[in-house]
């Protein structure tokens, strides 16, 4: 049923914003949830937590006049409850339905769309190389970025097309121009938004509700890796291309082009002034790369062989100081964030507590490939649309990426006790 079609309840209900729920949840609040979602949706993707506690009852058993006493049994009674499903529709007669009948409840706004809309920026405050560096983090899905901030210039690193203006937004508090929008490699789990951000040009304007935002001259140069182009970009004469030892400079702090392969044969990391490594999906804090979402299951092995040189030839000799920071994080890196809340972590501490990072070859690919988790959702046409051979608008890019991004290779085998 679309949301129109809900029948409004007699009882009003208090609507609560994503924020407010995250923060909640975030303080270590005991939340109850109840999802309205079809079973195979909330079994996909939901919303989970330590101190939460999430009940999946179908919106469409509430429709009857006359609820099932043991659809109702399944609800608290004693606490607050928030209502919620995809969009807020459902979720808001639900948690009406139930008020009706004395329950504490609210429901969500905009449902698990409003929940995939937040996007925080923490600072990684064991960066010491030039200006600051700040992580982007999007709970609902474990996508990580990077903005770094030195003088009046910026650079993002592995943007995301939902949130192009933020970027810019955040840069401009800064007191900064947005200089560079800088992928790590052709992503198969969101809509990247480097072409977005590309386009604003010397003559582009933002439309925005405040007004109309001029950028310099120069506009934002988007960076993809050179090594992705055989891959099938199809707009590589648009933008930049960062080979391996290329440099970029963002006020006084350089980015480095570190050439990575094995997750994709295009996977590049970049190093930000000597201090901090941004590696994309080659190594996160709770685990590495998956290597079969370009090759398939028959390619596997040999970029899982790939994957294992890189980490071993290009990340694990850095010093041990230096900062690592993937694309992503997954629900097992709740317990692996670094005390500055960022998903962060430095080259000695991930070898200390990750077996994989210390076995050989074989024993590696072996262990990579034994337990690999199901493929991200919509991955094929989320890697046409990125590498520019499918168009999608705003709202379908969103809806391709709402989801688990799954690009990591199973947390339990590869970390240690």
């Amino acid at each position: 049923m679309n949301p129109e079609d809900f029948p409004t309840p007699d009882a009003e209900v208090e609507t609560v914003e994503p924020e407010t729920l995250r923060d909640s949840i975030d303080a270590g609040e005991d939340v109850t949830l109840l999802d309205a979602r079809m079973s195979s949706e909330y079994e996909e993707w939901r919303i989970d937590g330590e101190n939460v506690e999430s009940i999946n009852v179908p919106y469409f058993q509430f429709l009857d006049e006359e609820i099932d006493d043991d659809v109702l049994a399944k609800i608290p009674d004693d606490r607050e409850v928030t209502v919620l499903c995809a969009k807020g529709g459902a979720s808001e007669y639900v948690a009406g339905t139930l008020a009706e009948r004395g329950y504490d409840v609210n429901h969500l706004e905009d449902g698990m769309n409003g929940w995939a809309r937040i996007y925080d920026a923490v600072e990684v405050t064991g960066y010491d190389g030039a200006g600051s560096l700040y992580q982007y983090q999007r709970p609902s899905s474990g996508c990580l970025g990077y903005l770094v901030v030195d003088g009046d210039e910026a650079a993002v690193i592995d943007p995301l097309r939902a949130f192009t203006d933020r970027y810019l937004d955040d840069a401009a508090e800064f007191g900064a121009d947005l200089e560079y929008a800088i992928d790590t490699h052709v992503h198969a789990d969101h809509i990247s938004g480097v072409r977005e951000l590309d386009e604003f040009s010397g003559s582009s304007r933002a439309e925005r509700d405040e007004g109309v935002r001029e950028l310099d001259e120069a506009g934002v140069e988007g960076v993809i890796p050179e090594a992705a182009v055989d891959r099938g970009v199809t707009y590589a004469d648009d933008v930049t291309l960062a080979a391996d030892g290329d440099t970029f400079a963002v006020g006084d702090a350089t980015i480095e082009t570190v050439y990575t392969p094995g997750h994709t044969t295009g996977m590049t990391s970049y190093l930000v002034d000597d201090s901090f490594l941004a590696t994309g999906d080659g190594l996160f804090v709770e685990s590495v790369a998956r290597p079969d979402l370009e090759e398939g299951d028959d390619g596997a092995p040999d970029a899982a062989r790939t994957l294992h040189e890189s980490l071993h030839e290009r990340v694990l000799t850095l010093p041990d100081d230096t900062i690592v920071g993937g694309a992503h994080a997954s629900d097992a890196a709740e317990d692996q964030a670094a005390a500055d809340g960022t998903y962060t972590a430095a080259v000695g501490e991930l070898v200390e507590r990750m077996d994989a990072l210390s076995m050989d070859e074989e024993s590696f690919v072996e262990t990579v490939l034994a337990d690999m988790p199901p493929r991200p959702a919509n991955y094929e046409e989320i890697i046409a649309a990125n590498l520019g051979q499918n168009a999608v608008d705003d709202e379908e890019a969103f809806t391709l990426e709402l989801g688990p991004n799954n690009c990591a290779a199973s947390q339990e085998s590869l970390a240690g006790d």
